[in-house]
C-alpha cells in the first residue's frame, strides 16, 4: 500500500506547537511548579484567557523541553545514521545545557549529560540509573517519529529512541517515555487516529526489548522492565482501548480539579507528567478528550498541575500534526522563541522522512 506523504506544514505545526505547549505550560517555572490546576485556570481566567496571550520571553520562554527537543530534531536533521547519529545526539545534548539559563532542566538531564563524552568510542552510553524515571527523554522525542515515521521505519524509531532516552535516562520507565512519543509521532504524521496509539506502543514493547536485551546492562533493565507496560495496559483497558480502536470510554473529568487528581493517580509521587510512563497518558488522553479543539487541548495537557510543560509539549505537538496552525491563536506562536529553528528542523525532517526510497 502506497503511503500518503504528510504535507510539510504538518511537520511545521508539529514543531511549533510543542513549544507553545511548552511555553505555555512552562510560564517561566510559575505553572510548571504549580501543583494546583485550579490555581493554574484562575490565572489564566485573569490574564484574558487563551486569546490574550502572546508567548514570548521573558515571560513566557521556552523551558529545557523545547532547548533539548531542538537538539534531537537538528541531530536527526543532519541525515547521520548509525553510530555517527548517536554521536551527535550526545554531542548535541551535551551543547544544549549551555542555554539553560532559566529554563530548569531536570536532575536526570543534567546528571546524564554530565556523564556523555561525545566523541570517545561509545561516549553515548551512561550507567544504569535506578532513578532516570523521568520524562526527559520522552519530551524531547516527537522529532524522532518525524524523522522515521514510515512503518518500514519502526526499527529504526526503536533503536534511535531507546538509544538516545539511554543517553539521559537509563532506565526502562524513562527511555521508553522516548519510544512512546516518538511513535505517537510516526502514527501522527501517517494519520493514524490517536485510539490506535496506546495499543501500537504495546506491541512495540517487545522490539524495545529485543534491542535491550543486547545491552551490557540487561539485567539491570530486566528488574525494571515491567512497569512500563503494566501502566500502560491499565491506562488502555480503562479506557475501552487494550482491545480495540474505539470509541474511548473517557470519564468526563470537567475541571482541573478532577484531571488534577487523574493524572495524579498515574504517576510516580503524585506529580503528574512527571515520569516516563505517564507523560505520554497525560497527552494521550488530552488528545482523545479535545478532538480536533485546540484550547480543550490546553486546557487538559498544559494547564494541570503538575509537569505541565513536557506533558504540553508532547501533546500539543501531537496535535498539531493532526490539526495544523490554523486554529491556534497566532499570538502563540508568532513569536514563540526559537521558531525559526523550529520550522527549519521541521522542513528538514519532511524532506529526509519522506524522500523516494
Amino acid at each position: 500500500m502506497e503511503e500518503r506523504v504528510p504535507p510539510v506544514e504538518a511537520y511545521e505545526a508539529a514543531m511549533v506547537l510543542s513549544g507553545v505547549g511548552d511555553a505555555l505550560g512552562y510560564r517561566g517555572g510559575l505553572w510548571e511548579y504549580c501543583t494546583s490546576g485550579p490555581r493554574i485556570h484562575a490565572e489564566l481566567e485573569a490574564l484574558g484567557g487563551l486569546e490574550a496571550l502572546c508567548l514570548c520571553p521573558p515571560e513566557w520562554p521556552v523551558s529545557d523541553d523545547t532547548v533539548l527537543h531542538l537538539a534531537t530534531a537538528e541531530a536527526l536533521a543532519t541525515g547521520l545514521e548509525g553510530e555517527a547519529l548517536l554521536q551527535e545526539l550526545a554531542r548535541r545534548y551535551v551543547a544544549a545545557m549551555g542555554d539553560m539559563e532559566g529554563r530548569k532542566p531536570g536532575p536526570t538531564s543534567l546528571l546524564g549529560t554530565s556523564q556523555l563524552r561525545p566523541g570517545e568510542p561509545g561516549g553515548y552510553h551512561i550507567p544504569f540509573n535506578p532513578s532516570g524515571t523521568g520524562c526527559g527523554a520522552a519530551m524531547r522525542s516527537l522529532a524522532i517519529g518525524l524523522r522515521y515515521p514510515r512503518e518500514r521505519d519502526l526499527p529504526t524509531l526503536i533503536q534511535v529512541s531507546v538509544d538516545s532516552g539511554r543517553m539521559t535516562h537509563h532506565h526502562p520507565t524513562g527511555y521508553l517515555g522516548a519510544v512512546a512519543v516518538a511513535l505517537f509521532g510516526a502514527l501522527g504524521a501517517r494519520r493514524e487516529p490517536p485510539e490506535r496509539w496506546g495499543r501500537a506502543l504495546l506491541r512495540a514493547l517487545p522490539l524495545a526489548w529485543a534491542h535491550v536485551e543486547t545491552l551490557p546492562e540487561a539485567p539491570l533493565n530486566r528488574q525494571h522492565w515491567g512497569h512500563f507496560g503494566e501502566a500502560w495496559l491499565q491506562y488502555l483497558e480503562s479506557r475501552g482501548l487494550a482491545e480495540s480502536d474505539g470509541p474511548a470510554r473517557l470519564p468526563p473529568l470537567p475541571d482541573a480539579a478532577a484531571r488534577d487528581a487523574a493524572y495524579g493517580a498515574w504517576a510516580l509521587g503524585g506529580w503528574a507528567g512527571r515520569s516516563g510512563h505517564d507523560a505520554p497518558m497525560v497527552a494521550l488522553e488530552a488528545l482523545l478528550a479535545a478532538g480536533d479543539a485546540w484550547a480543550p487541548l490546553c486546557s487538559r495537557a498544559a494547564l494541570h498541575g503538575g509537569d505541565s510543560d513536557s506533558t504540553g509539549t508532547i501533546a500539543a505537538g501531537c496535535w498539531g500534526l493532526l490539526h495544523g496552525l490554523g486554529p491556534v491563536p497566532p499570538g502563540l506562536h508568532r513569536h514563540l522563541e526559537h521558531r525559526p529553528r523550529l520550522v527549519a528542523a521541521a522542513r528538514r525532517l519532511h524532506a529526509l522522512a519522506w524522500a523516494p526510497r
